[in-house]
């Protein structure tokens, strides 16, 4: 009874390990959820993640702080800006993925509450082989002139 109780708790250790280790490939280079006005529902996820492992794809983001997160991307549509869900972002082998307002982004639809300046908001990031990942971004304000300088003149109108 011992040992088999001993090998159930090594078999826990084991898995506990090989899950942790991949996430720890996964690797939150920068990022912040946008601040927005209290009347405001949605909001949006801009972060860099560097991948250290095998090739993986992004496939959903859950948050405790909104009913959903989806993927967006930017197209242009005959000079119209256009945002569309997207089902995926691909996140190869030793490579970063960038989010950011120009183009693909974190949408955060139906916020619980409005999110302050200086909070923080979970987002587990789940990918295509079944595993996930926890990243944590503060809420912070963006200036026009940032905005500017990321290209991002466009508005998020839902389709």
């Amino acid at each position: 009874m011992i040992n088999g109780v001993k090998r159930a708790f090594y078999v826990l250790i084991f898995f506990g390990f090989v899950s942790s280790s991949w996430a720890a490939n996964i690797e939150l280079i920068s990022g912040h959820v946008r601040a927005m006005p209290s009347s405001v529902p949605n909001t949006a996820a801009y972060f860099k993640v560097v991948n250290h492992g095998k090739a993986v794809k992004l496939v959903s983001v859950d948050t405790p702080v909104a009913k959903e997160a989806q993927l967006h991307t930017l197209l242009d549509d005959n000079g119209v800006i256009k945002m569309r869900q997207v089902k995926n972002f691909a996140l190869g082998a030793h490579s970063t993925l960038t989010l950011k307002p120009s183009g693909d982004h974190i949408m955060i639809l139906g916020l619980k509450k409005p999110l302050a300046v200086g909070s923080r908001v979970a987002l587990t990031l789940n990918f295509s082989d079944g595993s996930s990942n926890t990243i944590t971004l503060p809420v912070q304000k963006v200036s026009r002139t940032s905005e500017k300088q990321e290209h991002s003149d466009h508005s998020h109108h839902h389709h």
